[in-house]
C-alpha cells in the first residue's frame, strides 16, 4: 500500500476522531508529497522516495523543536512534539543501538575498512542499506567512533 493511501487512510480516521495534531501531521505529509507529484518531473514516488521524504518531515519538526526548546517556547515545542510521533508512524522500525552497532561492525569488516579515511566507504554502504532505519547523524558517530577506536 503506498504512502499517500495510508496517509489519506489515517487521515479519515483522525478527522472522525477530531484530533487536531494527527490531522495537522498527516495534512503535512499529504502535502508534500503532492508537492513531489506536481514538481514537473513526472518522477513516481517509489517506497525510498516515500521514507525520504517522510525522513525530511520528521527532521524539519526535530529542528524546529530543538529552537522552540532554546527559546523557551514550550506550546510550539509540544506541538512539534506531537507532530514527529504521528509523523515517525509512517517510518520503518528504527533499529535499536546494539542492532545497529552490530550492522555497522559486519559493514566494516565487509568493505576492510581500517581509518578514518575509509569512512566514505562505509557510510555509503551504511546509508543505502539502513534507509529508513537508523538516523543519520547516529550512524555518522557510531561509523566514526567505531573507526577511531
Amino acid at each position: 500500500m503506498s504512502l499517500e493511501v495510508r496517509v489519506m487512510q489515517a487521515l479519515k480516521e483522525a478527522m472522525k476522531a477530531k484530533d487536531d495534531a494527527a490531522k495537522r501531521s498527516l495534512r503535512a505529509i499529504k502535502s508534500a508529497i503532492l508537492l513531489v507529484k506536481t514538481d514537473g518531473s513526472n518522477k513516481e514516488l517509489d517506497e525510498a522516495g516515500e521514507i525520504k521524504l517522510v525522513q525530511k518531515l520528521v527532521k524539519q519538526r526535530k529542528d524546529s523543536l530543538a529552537i522552540f526548546i532554546e527559546q523557551g517556547r514550550e506550546d510550539l515545542a509540544e506541538k512539534e512534539r506531537e507532530e514527529i510521533a504521528t509523523i515517525e508512524k509512517f517510518l520503518p522500525k528504527q533499529m535499536d543501538s546494539d542492532e545497529l552497532e552490530a550492522f555497522i561492525k559486519d559493514i566494516i569488516s565487509k568493505t576492510g575498512a581500517t581509518s578514518m579515511k575509509d569512512m566514505g566507504k562505509v557510510m555509503g554502504v551504511a546509508t543505502s542499506q539502513l534507509a529508513g532505519k537508523a538516523d543519520g547523524k547516529t550512524v555518522s558517530s557510531l561509523v566514526k567512533k567505531l573507526l577511531v577506536g
